[in-house]
């Protein structure tokens, strides 16, 4: 039967039709592409923008699945639809339900989040709804559940949401495996994502459907690209030809005012969450007037006031938020016209993901304006500009092998049922992230599990699963299960601590450490407001109202993201062009003058061209070098660097870094010029690859991160719980246990995946070794151009003032930025 009779053949398909027709919509041809595939019992992956209408692309055609059983019962559960935020689920919830009213009227749908109350979750485990909404962390207590296979036995199709969004995270992860265990009960499952602002499309395809390397199976499609993306800049009346980061900041807060005064309804992304409380506040300030009709929303608010803010962008109350990635997906926002990026996106990705939030409607133009907080993020505005243009979308990482969440899936599994060892482990394997685990890993992680690897068999409590007389592996206590349900997951919070009125009201949560430098008295602002700190007791500090207009501002983790490959390779393309005479769009154009004092001093970085700077000072001998391969790439390569020409000529470094290069600062001179032999770069191969990862672990303190990342680690593989509800671990606590595990695998278990899983987690998250090593193979391909320069170039300038904020003056660092740029104006003025 032909695609063309299954629909004449399906009432549920005669209703969708009728359905766009009575409101006078077309169904696009990706839309009905879906569905054919679907109805033809095929899985798959669609790829399309923002509010182009991929909801209605999967939904429909689980809908239509269901109409083509019109002979067989309906009961229980049919449609599994997994989000990545639980805020997220009730919104789906709803918007699933408008559509199912009219189309499958005797269908309920329901949600199971963190959120979900205890008698909606008896409710449902009597009677499971045709369709439920859920969370990675809520499907996988499911699966802890020993009648899950019941209640997944009529289980016909999951729709994945955001699969950009979980793809590049352990909770991805989480989800590969829930995958594996559902299709082992159901071969026929149909399993589709939903993913938007994404480059590496077939590996994406293939990570959900579990595929191998070249694996074709499923389908993948792509929505209408076409949708109209502008991508501009709000330009400074005054640009500085000696930038430094955030100089600009709230000198365009007039620009961004009458930007929101001219819309209905704007979002103002800023990236970190202590921006975002400046914007509010100063905005504020200018506006007074719109009190009520602004709003503030970040992840560190408490969730009723988040979704307070969501429901007046929903309703277009309110005319502007200024928010944080915490809009960044899923809520349709139809009344926002404009989208405001405050400071660099670092990523197209993350560009188009937030352009997507205005003119979230099929037809609609998406319009995104970056407000650059500094000179040269200009610079990184028009690289932007025309890699959106192009697509040239950032791929995501996908975790491999992370041993934690594997062990942490065994518990599960020997909970929801128990598991059979050979099994268990062909059925791991289908899961993308262990496709290539060996037996060898595989019965490690058994033995971790079953009593504790070499070093813990003597303590009960670490004898999680055991075979019974069947060799089927289960959880022989009930309080083991009870504190492994209440691990489940793969989300580390933050070192917070709740934040609560002493009348009662609860405002959000803040860094443990913030909190501990606070003294009775002392003023934040925090929520928008300015709050007076009382005291800390059980985890929770209490404040007060405030008068007055300072105070310090509250910091969050996670500050700073590094600019991503793709943006960094479009920034050197408008620098090569630059370097020909060719001043490309209104941002080149506006930094003209910073661009040709750059060539003037020195040089410009491009593609072809290294360019390496070396400077004398009162304060010592610099040398500057601009690879443009982000922050964390930075990082590595300055202390690698540091690292082998200590071991030529012992020395001692300061270093700063940035997105765009990095500064190496000694009290001695250095040779440079010989040590990279400028300009073929041998010398005494700085730039090498061969030994990378030992000489990176000798040039950090890896040990050290490592430990740190190691108390997630530990976390998520069930070794250090976080505390009963009401009762919970403070951080400390929490930091003690998992050091105390990471040194007694050190001593006593050198062989411990979790401990090498934490290392590869360093390497190839903090420090992306993967990337630091495809920069020094650019960089042996790139001529350098080495100076000595008399005074600190444009791009230098930014890198000393990066250090200045690291070190204790007694001088404000704005009076000393403000003298060194009235020297260089001066300089270049002559």
């Amino acid at each position: 039967m032909s695609s063309s009779e299954v629909v004449m053949d399906n009432p549920v398909s005669r209703r969708i039709d009728a359905w766009f027709a009575e409101r006078k919509w077309t169904v696009f041809p990706f839309q009905r592409a879906v569905w054919d595939a679907a109805l033809a019992g095929q899985s798959g992956l669609l790829h399309a923008n923002t509010g182009a209408g991929k909801t209605f692309a999967v939904w429909f055609a689980a809908l239509q699945r269901a109409g083509l059983e019109t002979g067989r019962a309906k009961a229980g559960l049919r449609v599994l639809w997994i989000t990545p935020m639980r805020a997220l689920a009730a919104d789906t919830q709803r918007a699933l339900e408008d559509s199912a009213a009219e189309l499958m009227p005797e269908w309920r749908i329901g949600a199971r989040t963190g959120d979900t109350k205890a008698s909606e979750r008896a409710r449902q485990t009597r009677s499971m709804p045709a369709t439920l909404v859920t969370t990675p962390e809520s499907l996988t207590l499911m699966l802890s559940n020993a009648a899950s296979h019941e209640q997944f036995r009529n289980l016909d199709m999951i729709i994945i949401d955001e699969w950009h969004e979980l793809m590049g995270s352990k909770r991805g992860v989480q989800v590969q495996l829930a995958l594996a265990r559902l299709r082992r009960w159901r071969p026929e499952l149909l399993v589709w994502g939903v993913s938007a602002t994404m480059g590496n499309l077939d590996l994406a395809r293939q990570v959900l459907l579990g595929g191998s390397e070249g694996d074709n199976a499923g389908t993948l499609i792509e929505g209408d690209t076409r949708k109209q993306i502008v991508v501009d800049c709000l330009i400074p009346e005054n640009v500085s030809r000696f930038p430094w980061g955030g100089h600009l900041g709230l000198q365009m807060l007039g620009p961004v005012i009458r930007e929101i005064e001219g819309h209905d309804t704007t979002l103002v992304f800023t990236n970190t969450r202590s921006q975002s409380e400046i914007w509010y506040q100063n905005i504020l300030e200018e506006r007074p007037d719109w009190a009520g009709l602004i709003a503030l929303h970040h992840g560190s608010l408490d969730r009723e006031v988040r979704e307070w803010v969501e429901l007046g962008l929903k309703n277009g109350i309110l005319k502007a938020v200024i928010c944080t990635a915490s809009l960044d997906l899923g809520v349709d926002f139809l009344p926002v016209e404009r989208v405001l990026q405050v400071g660099s996106a670092k990523g197209v990705a993350r560009l188009l993901q937030r352009a997507g939030r205005s003119g979230h409607a099929p037809g609609r133009v998406s319009r995104v304006t970056l407000v650059p907080t500094n000179s040269l993020e200009l610079l990184e505005a028009a690289g932007a500009r025309k890699a959106v243009a192009a697509r040239r979308i950032e791929g995501r990482y996908v975790p491999n092998k992370p041993f934690d969440v594997l062990v942490q899936h065994m518990v599960t599994i020997a909970l929801g049922g128990g598991f059979r060892s050979e099994e268990l482990f062909d059925e791991v394997r289908q899961a993308w992230s262990y496709r290539h685990l060996t037996q060898e890993e595989w019965q490690w992680a058994l033995d971790f599990v079953a009593r504790g690897g070499q070093s813990l068999t003597v303590y009960p409590e670490y004898r999680r699963v055991l075979p019974d007389e069947e060799d089927v592996y289960r959880v022989p206590d009930t309080a083991i299960g009870r504190r492994h349900r209440m691990g489940i997951g793969t989300i580390m919070s933050d070192a917070t601590i709740q934040v609560k009125y002493m009348s009662g009201g609860r405002i959000g949560s803040v860094e443990e450490s913030f909190i501990s430098r606070l003294k009775p008295g002392d003023r934040f602002l925090f929520g928008g407001r300015i709050l007076e700190f009382v005291r800390v007791h059980e985890m929770t500090a209490f404040v007060k109202r405030a008068t007055g207009t300072k105070g310090a501002i509250a910091r969050w983790q996670g500050a700073k993201m590094p600019m991503s490959n793709e943006l960094a390779h479009a920034a050197l393309e408008e620098l090569r062009l630059a370097a020909q005479g060719v001043f490309d769009g209104p941002e080149m154009r506006a930094i003209q003058p910073l661009i040709e004092i750059q060539e003037k001093w020195s040089a410009l970085p491009t593609s072809e061209v290294l360019v390496l700077e070396s400077m004398k000072s009162r304060e010592g001998y610099h040398l500057f070098v601009y690879p443009f391969a982000g922050r964390s790439v930075h990082m590595g390569l300055a202390s690698l660097i540091a690292f082998r020409v200590g071991r030529v000529q012992p020395i001692t470094f300061s270093i700063a870094i940035n997105d765009y290069g990095f500064e190496l600062m000694a009290p001695e001179p250095v040779d440079w010029a010989s040590a990279f032999d400028a300009p073929t770069g041998a010398g005494v191969g700085l730039f090498d690859t061969e030994r990378l990862l030992e000489d990176v672990i000798d040039s950090l303190n890896a040990t050290q991160l490592s430990q740190q990342r190691f108390r997630e680690v530990a976390r998520i593989a069930g070794l250090v719980f976080s505390g009963y509800p009401g009762q919970p671990k403070s951080n400390r606590q929490l930091q003690a246990s998992s050091s105390l595990f990471f040194e007694v695998f050190r001593k006593h278990d050198a062989g411990n995946l979790l401990l090498t899983q934490a290392e590869r987690e360093v390497m190839e998250q903090e420090l992306e070794l993967t990337r630091l090593r495809d920069t020094l193979d650019e960089l042996h391909g790139r001529r350098i151009a080495f100076r000595e320069v008399r005074r600190a170039t444009p791009f230098g300038f930014a890198l000393m003032v990066e250090r200045f904020r690291e070190k204790v003056s007694t001088e404000k660092l704005s009076d000393r930025v403000a003298r060194m740029v009235r020297e260089l104006e001066k300089a270049a003025a002559a």
